[in-house]
């Protein structure tokens, strides 16, 4: 009879219930030794369990796997902490990116004592291409959009994630540029650091540089006592530098240095300070326009613009308007303890013709104003803001609208005919093939959206 009890058949029989796990397993001791990897982490990693046991997993695996997101990073904590979940992107042993599901938790003894970690992860990288392949996706990282331009957005922002490379953001003011920063921090090796916004244009020239870099005690008049700077306070996490185009020239050069050198000197101090920050700047103006002015210096902008990430305008991706409005009701729910109303289609027809000038920062502000506005159980036209109503974009005039006998019939819905006609009529053109086909511009996105026919039917024009 077979002794149940035998600990080499515990052994065993763990090890193989571990191989079978869809799920990558690592566990390791409070000095960071690795004691078990199963097959699955073999082959989302790349490595071997010949390699990796009995190694220090800081060493076998470096960046981005094991990195600033570690809780084990300067040793074992002082206390256990709870389980931590967060996404990933990693580099495997062969070169290739991964994007994985990370869950941490510290394994606790009987005896109330820290003994190591257990890290389970899922490799969710093909559900993730082929999202963006089909541009299904309609979020990522906190962004709203299934737009193409949007799910490129998605990519960059996931690619440029495994590198500590310089990224800047550039966009209209009010598309999302913090937002973007902050996804490519969250989903860095960086993204349990702190991240640090400073807006660059509403900081005095003055005190700029002290704002920055910090300052000693004594360092000008009113400096009491020695003070971290934006750099140290981000250290092991992500500096986003908004606005970087406003920054003066003398703080560009201090800037650039740090860049180069990995360090800084505080304002009135001699000592080199060395910190570990990602730097993400972003700017609503050219750079390139700033550099020939004389207004940026153009060593920096190449140093800043390693990774350039440009959002469109809310006008270029209108299709999302829909999916960014029902978020930002979402969110007015559940900060409210009252109903909030829905949007009547007519209201959503309007808000797909507005031009949009403040992008999505001031859809949020008009989703927010008709909620408080609105006294039923639906946003009608009445309840947005007067700007929206009476945009003259917006504004057709007898000229402009098809005469009503000829308009193409619908049978009391859409169906690809008539949709390809209207489409072929307008010349591409979907606003245009709204009216023409008498319908609200938002039925006819939905409607595309839908008919993967029509939407290469649109790649003709």
């Amino acid at each position: 009879m077979t002794d149940l009890t035998d600990p080499i058949l515990d052994r065993a029989n763990l090890h193989l219930i571990l191989d079978n796990l869809k799920l990558g397993i690592i566990a390791h001791t409070p000095a960071r030794i690795i004691t078990i990897f199963n097959k699955e982490a073999e082959r989302i990693t790349g490595y071997s369990k010949e390699e990796v046991i009995g190694n220090d997993c800081h060493i076998v695996f470096k960046t981005p796997f094991c990195g600033p997101k570690c809780s084990f990073l300067d040793g074992p904590p002082q206390f256990p902490v709870a389980s931590k979940e967060y996404p990933l992107n990693i580099i495997t042993k062969d070169g290739s990116a991964r994007q994985l599901e990370m869950t941490v938790s510290a394994i606790i003894g009987h005896d109330a004592v820290f003994k190591g970690v257990l890290a389970s992860f899922r490799d969710v990288t093909e559900s993730f291409n082929l999202s963006l392949k089909a541009e299904t996706l309609s979020s990522f990282a906190g962004i709203i959009g299934k737009d193409k331009s949007m799910q490129d957005i998605f990519r960059q922002i996931r690619d440029v994630a495994l590198y500590n490379y310089p990224v800047n953001v550039s966009g209209d003011t009010g598309t999302g540029k913090e937002r973007v920063a902050y996804a490519i921090h969250d989903i860095s090796a960086y993204g349990t650091g702190a991240f640090v916004p400073v807006n660059c244009g509403a900081i005095p020239e003055g005190i700029v540089e002290s704002e920055l870099f910090g300052h000693v005690k004594g360092a000008f008049s009113g400096a009491i006592k020695e003070r971290k700077g934006r750099f140290e306070l981000a250290h092991k996490g992500t500096l986003f530098l908004d606005e970087v185009a406003e920054l003066p020239l003398k703080t560009q050069v201090k800037l650039l240095r740090f860049l180069q050198e990995g360090s800084f000197e505080k304002v009135g101090g001699e000592k080199k300070v060395s910190v570990d920050v990602r730097i993400i700047s972003a700017t609503n103006k050219n750079l390139k326009e700033e550099v020939k002015t004389g207004r940026f210096r153009e060593d920096l902008f190449y140093r800043l613009n390693v990774i350039p990430i440009h959002l469109p305008p809310l006008r270029q991706h209108k299709s999302d308007i829909p999916l960014l409005a029902a978020h930002f009701l979402k969110e007015a729910e559940q900060e409210s303890p009252n109903p909030v109303p829905k949007l009547a289609a007519d209201s959503l027809d309007i808000l797909m013709d507005y031009h949009w000038p403040g992008n999505v920062r001031e859809l949020k502000n008009v989703i927010q104003f008709s909620v408080v506005r609105s006294r039923g159980s639906q946003i009608l036209p009445s309840d947005l803001p007067m700007e929206i109503t009476r945009d003259k974009d917006v504004t057709f005039g007898p000229s402009d609208r098809e005469p009503a006998q000829k308009i193409i019939p619908t049978r009391g819905k859409l169906d690809i005919e008539s949709v390809r006609a209207a489409l072929k009529k307008a010349g591409g053109n979907k606003s245009k093939a709204a009216r023409v086909l008498g319908v609200g511009r938002a039925t006819l996105y939905r409607f595309l959206d839908q008919n993967d026919e029509i939407k290469n039917y649109m790649d003709q024009f």
